[in-house]
């Protein structure tokens, strides 16, 4: 049986920024035009959802908005701007559709992935595109087969967030050793080269369209490809090339950072849909204003506590990753460790948030129309991503605390 291939839209790359534009756009402009963009992703998020992929008026809109530049260097034209401008460029995209914010969130940080890259490599990428928009799957990893002047690549890789509209594909790969274990690799090949399988029927995150990835014996030139291990600490050509900073700072703490973005987008808006649900809703039977609740009041106060708690420890976190790289074994992988512990908590304080709002909002919440059904269900599906496994982020942190050494490679 012939597998379903999904309907993606590969960009014209006809609507990139002028350089002069770019060059005069500022943090605070950029978060003042991703929040313009709040009513349109919020007016299109039901639609997306139904289609399983980002609406395309919204993905046009956010790629003139200069947002898929922020993590692009500037010595390649791009803006470089620094975690805390990303965040609050992200929110009003996750606050209006979490599912919209998810992918874009993760196209702009993939960007990162073409800074490991050899120089002349990022010069040739953004040279043609001045930003990427990739995937970055890992899971199942391919094979990757050295060859001469580079690899022949295969395989089926799963949950391929960004791939709907990607001009570029990443996935990793294994090449096999005669002796030792193998090497990941991260492999980037134009997107016109893979196949992207029609899989993506969630509950939950499902405009998204994280859709399954299939090559089939492609060819991978050297330098489009990085291993990957050296990226985890921070240590990779990213740091070679820029130095300290972003694009020396842990790869799997900058992931955390980014997943948990859409969570905080969510229950920050649950916060203010029940808000403003209170100020309205009177019960009926009893003909009682919720407003003069107590319960509902503090209920409404808790999930802001959370969400607020929540937004500070992921700005820390993403702060403090920055200066991680720079740091030796085995006090690395500790904060590495830890800094995934707190941002997994962090997550969990996001889903408790839009519960207690959800709880608190009444029956109409379970109309499928309804955005706040859409916000739970969109985080209950992002807490069951890998990083945020609380109980092995626990397990981590804990054996760290004990002078044990990790039981997981994903650190």
């Amino acid at each position: 049986m012939t597998e379903a291939l999904a309907d993606r839209r590969i960009p014209a790359g006809d609507d990139f920024l002028a350089q002069e534009e770019l060059n005069a756009l500022t943090p605070e402009e950029l978060i003042a035009r991703t929040t313009a963009l709040k009513p349109l992703v919020a007016e299109r998020a039901l639609s997306a959802e139904q289609n399983r992929k980002p609406d395309d008026d919204v993905w046009n809109a956010l790629r003139k908005s200069g947002y898929f530049y922020t993590y692009v260097p500037r010595k390649h034209g791009g803006l470089e701007f620094d975690p805390d401008t990303y965040i609050s460029a992200t929110l009003p995209i996750a606050e209006a559709c979490p599912s919209t914010g998810w992918t874009a969130c993760f196209a702009l940080e993939h960007n990162w992935f073409i800074a490991q890259m050899p120089e002349a490599t990022q010069a040739e990428v953004w040279g043609k595109t001045p930003y990427v928009i990739a995937p970055s799957a890992a899971f199942p990893p391919g094979k990757a087969t050295p060859v001469e002047g580079g690899y022949r690549l295969s395989g089926h890789w799963k949950w391929g967030t960004v791939v709907m509209h990607a001009d570029w594909i990443m996935v990793q790969a294994l090449e096999h050793q005669e002796e030792g274990p193998p090497i990941p690799r991260m492999m980037m090949i134009p997107a016109d080269q893979a196949e992207v399988i029609d899989t993506w029927q969630m509950a939950g995150m499902a405009a998204t369209g994280s859709n399954d990835i299939a090559v089939d014996d492609v060819f991978v030139p050297e330098g489009y490809q990085f291993a990957v291990t050296p990226c985890r600490s921070g240590r990779g050509l990213g740091r070679e090339i820029y130095g300290p900073g972003l694009y020396g700072s842990p790869m799997l703490p900058n992931l955390c950072v980014t997943a948990s973005i859409p969570a905080l987008g969510a229950a920050r808006e649950a916060v203010n849909l029940l808000k403003e649900r209170l100020k309205v809703h009177v019960k009926k039977g009893t003909g009682d204003a919720s407003i003069e609740k107590p319960a509902a009041q503090m209920r409404l106060a808790r999930a802001d506590l959370l969400a607020r708690a929540a937004e500070r420890t992921i700005r820390s976190a993403a702060r403090e990753n920055l200066l991680v790289g720079n740091l030796d074994e085995p006090e690395q992988t500790i904060e590495r460790i830890r800094l995934r512990a707190e941002i997994a908590i962090a997550v969990q304080q996001c889903v408790e948030a839009v519960r207690t709002c959800c709880e608190a909002a009444g029956s109409s919440i379970h109309a499928l129309d309804n955005p706040m059904n859409r916000l739970l269900r969109d985080v209950q599906v992002m807490q069951s991503h890998v990083v945020y496994d609380l109980d092995l982020a626990t397990e981590l942190h804990g054996r760290a605390l004990l002078d044990l050494p990790p039981n997981s490679v994903l650190l």
